[in-house]
């Protein structure tokens, strides 16, 4: 598919694989693409910035490929690394036959016979279907060495194999870059990406991605549970549910053919919203009823 020719195009593109976007969103994503420029996706876990990658390769027909970040990531972990066990096998094969030059098995050890590609280098590659989008996810688990590695990779897209020589792709891939805010990216890094903070979604807003993403709940369920899970982001919560969550929740309650909320289902599929704990059992008892009766009163009827 080709890329889309305007805001509203990339807007209709993503809703149709279940992403519901706003139009500031619609407008970054749709500057990326026409300029080629990483997107810098910034926001809290669970707001939908690792599923617009996904919608977006799906949308346009592109592979997806995914590196994700850990603490401790190198360059060689995402770029590439050699398949030392096949190399031993191969060296001991060429002593026993007494064939091979020491030049000559250099060379073929050190051939894409024996290369292992990580995301990096994969997404260099040509591509029939065109430019993969290259997911970078969690950048901020990462530290300054690797974003500096980065830097480098994003602003040549191309990678160097000492024994290999400079491999750069053929078309730059489309490249999503998401961070939690566990820690700061460096400027450097984000000044050669488009930048957008991703937020929680309004109440409309989530209810369309709700409707998007399970439709077989009622009209009222689906009102009942992005209300209870807006108002839970209101409280004093060590992790706050993201709309992942509340998707999940849904599905749990169809699940269970919940027709609506109560304080007994709510305390029987917390873990489904809250994966703390501590947030568990600040809602436990009186206090789940306390806002399920705050949403039952501010809800107009369906």
């Amino acid at each position: 598919m080709t890329r889309p020719a305007s805001i509203d195009a990339v807007q209709q593109m993503l809703s149709e694989q279940g992403y519901i976007c706003d139009r500031a969103l619609g407008t970054v994503v749709f500057l990326s693409l026409s300029l080629g420029r990483p997107l810098f996706l910034e926001g809290e876990a669970g707001v939908g910035k690792t599923e617009i990658a996904r919608a977006l390769a799906t949308g346009l027909g592109r592979r997806l490929i995914r590196l994700q970040c850990y603490e401790g990531l190198d360059a060689s972990s995402a770029v590439y690394e050699w398949n030392f066990a096949a190399q031993m096998v191969a060296i001991r094969t060429a002593e026993a036959a007494g064939g091979s030059t020491r030049a000559g098995l250099q060379e073929e050890l050190f051939s894409d016979e024996y290369l292992i590609e990580r995301p990096l280098l994969q997404a260099m590659r040509p591509d029939a279907a065109g430019a993969p989008v290259l997911l970078i996810d969690e950048l901020d688990r990462t530290d300054e060495p690797f974003e500096a590695f980065l830097l480098e990779a994003l602003s040549d897209f191309q990678v160097t194999i000492p024994e290999l020589g400079t491999i750069a792709a053929p078309e730059p891939p489309i490249v999503i870059l998401t961070s939690n805010r566990t820690r700061e990216v460096h400027d450097a890094l984000k000044r050669r990406c488009l930048y957008h903070w991703v937020d929680y979604p309004g109440f409309e807003r989530e209810m369309e991605i709700l409707r998007a993403r399970a439709p077989e709940a009622s009209a009222n369920l689906s009102r009942e549970v992005v209300a209870f899970v807006q108002q839970l982001r209101t409280e004093d919560l060590f992790k706050k549910p993201g709309v992942a969550e509340t998707i999940d929740w849904a599905k749990c309650l169809l699940a269970l053919d919940v027709i609506n909320l109560s304080p007994e289902v709510i305390a029987d599929t917390l873990g489904a919203i809250l994966k703390y704990q501590d947030d568990i059992q600040k809602l436990q008892g009186s206090e789940a009823k306390r806002i399920l009766d705050n949403v039952k009163a501010t809800l107009e009827p369906a």
